[in-house]
């Protein structure tokens, strides 16, 4: 009778694999990337804000901009050190669990500055709960949906959920800047609040955590049962990335990506704005330039996905970082009152390299350390938004000591071209077997 039964299990098990692993003309994959998409723009809304903020909450409450500046790096510390938890959260509870706090968290931060009176609230508001929520949402979340629901195409799927990020801020950067202009600072804090909260239905009622869920292969790959929730989220994250400590690599990725942060969230996302109001260019104008770069970083991030799956991901980063030091180098002689030429040029070119440096240092990530990449990603994601912090705090310390950016400017060009040396000297790994499918 035994015997019986495990043959017939084992039947059971011969049929249903088959059956799993059809592949239907439109793959369930492309709905879940198309919800990840939409729910980084909605959770990215508020990443439109501190730059253009800086200047109104100065004004209205005497807040220096180094006091500013410390809210907006707590947030990106936090946003940071929370997404390799989040990652291992979701291995625990699930995407849709953790997505959904995320948002509400989110909501909640972007709600309560409306009332606050006080530098300390804006680092609780803006700084803890938004920190925690955007960072649970942040490259790692990318990085778990890619892994589970793609094998083929997994440079060009990291470059368009990387884009979502950009999407999200030319949607809201001017919007914000016109609320702002219009109505005041309070009332493009709520329309963020906002946008959080709707996306939740979306992932609540089509998001899935699992291609086995739906009795689905992942996109490209072969059908896998769905794995028992990994316990332990805390400690698994920690043994990881000391595990990961050990090796070279993780030093020169997190090296590398933390410049990265210092350059882009840190630098130009929070003092651009600013820096170009101190040179007479309305805040308008200022933030339809950074709009403007996320046009084109979403072409840049798509397109280095692209050359991904085709390159040497080393040179590819190396080439990223040397560009973006050199037009740092030329900013400050491209500042006027009004937009000219010069400046649209730097703003497209830097937009294209903006966060091209996502797929690359991800693949690099998935070929040193395999199943464990999307924690490690994590930590590595973690270093990003450290230098995003430092640069944010010190940039708005350097522009009250010093009156201006230009040092600020000149000083992130120079880590750029170090960026670009460490990217090199990464030691390559054989690929697996079961790599990408190009």
């Amino acid at each position: 009778m035994t015997q019986t039964t495990e043959s017939s299990a084992r039947g059971m098990r011969r049929r249903t694999a088959p059956d799993a692993q059809h592949r239907p003309r439109f793959h369930r994959a492309w709905i879940v990337a198309a919800v990840t998409f939409v729910t980084i723009i909605g959770g990215a809304a508020f990443n439109s804000l501190p730059g253009l903020l800086i200047d109104p909450l100065h004004t209205e409450f005497d807040w220096s901009r180094g006091e500013i500046g410390l809210a907006v790096s707590i947030d990106m510390a936090l946003y940071g050190l929370t997404a390799p938890f989040a990652a291992a959260l979701m291995d625990r509870f699930g995407i849709r669990r953790v997505v959904v706090v995320a948002l509400s968290a989110v909501a909640a931060g972007a709600l309560a500055s409306v009332w606050m009176t006080a530098a300390w609230q804006l680092m609780i508001y803006w700084g803890l709960l938004v920190g925690l929520g955007s960072g649970s949402m942040a490259m790692a979340f990318s990085a778990t949906v890619t892994n589970r629901w793609f094998v083929a195409r997994r440079g060009l799927v990291t470059g368009i959920l990387t884009a979502a990020g950009a999407s999200g801020q030319l949607v809201f950067l001017p919007l914000c800047a016109w609320i702002i202009d219009a109505h005041g600072w309070r009332p493009a804090s709520v329309t963020v609040a906002l946008a959080a909260l709707v996306v939740v239905p979306f992932v609540w009622l089509l998001m899935r955590d699992h291609p086995a869920d739906v009795g689905l292969a992942p996109y490209g790959g072969t059908y896998v049962e769905k794995p028992a929730p990994a316990r332990g989220a805390a400690s698994r994250t920690v043994r990881i990335l000391l595990d990961a400590a050990r090796t070279g690599p993780f030093w020169l990725l997190a090296g590398t990506f933390a410049i990265c942060g210092a350059s882009t969230n840190g630098l130009i996302r929070t003092h651009f704005v600013p820096s170009a109001h101190d040179h007479g260019m309305p805040i308008t104008a200022a933030a339809s330039l950074l709009a403007v770069i996320g046009i084109f970083d979403i072409i840049g991030t798509i397109f280095s996905g692209w050359l991904t799956d085709r390159f040497d991901a080393r040179r590819l980063l190396a080439v990223y970082y040397a560009l973006r030091g050199i037009s740092l180098l030329f900013l400050p002689m491209l500042m006027a009152p009004t937009v000219h030429p010069p400046m649209v040029f730097f703003i497209v070119f830097y937009g294209l390299d903006w966060v091209a440096t996502v797929p690359p240092t991800l693949a690099l990530c998935r070929e040193q350390y395999g199943e464990d990449s999307a924690i490690v990603f994590g930590w590595v994601l973690a270093s990003h938004q450290v230098g995003a912090a430092l640069v944010a705090f010190l940039g708005g310390v350097a522009r009250d000591a010093f009156g201006s950016y230009d040092m600020v400017w000149y000083a992130s060009g120079a880590l750029c071209a170090t960026a670009a040396l460490m990217a090199l000297v990464i030691r390559r790994v054989r690929e697996p077997a079961d790599a990408v499918v190009r």
